[in-house]
């Protein structure tokens, strides 16, 4: 299954300023307390975790929880340092895993 992912972050920016970075990641995240319509319990599949880092260092990460929404929408804040990429790792239950980067250039 093809994960799709939004990132929102600016393609420019100049050195110091305060930067929003935005990201949307489709998934259904099943909480594992509902039942099918034969009363089956459908399994827990949520992801897990998000981490973002810029150049490789980390700069924000979150613990996700199945009290979280379908497709969650994730917005922080940073400063901009340096060129480079910021990048964004999600792993979840059943091996899930996805990545998706974009890149800034500070002046």
């Amino acid at each position: 299954m093809a994960t799709r992912t939004l990132i929102n972050v600016p393609s420019k920016a100049k050195r110091g300023d305060v930067i929003a970075i935005k990201s949307l990641i489709s998934h259904i995240m099943e909480n594992g307390f509902r039942h099918d319509n034969t009363g089956k319990p459908i399994p827990r599949d949520i992801i897990t975790s998000m981490v973002c880092t810029y150049n490789g260092q980390e700069i924000f990460n979150a613990t996700l929880h199945p009290a979280i929404a379908a497709n969650p929408f994730i917005t922080f804040y940073t400063v901009a340092t340096e060129s480079g990429t910021i990048a964004f790792k999600w792993t979840g239950d059943n091996g899930f895993a996805a990545e998706a980067s974009a890149k800034i250039t500070v002046a």
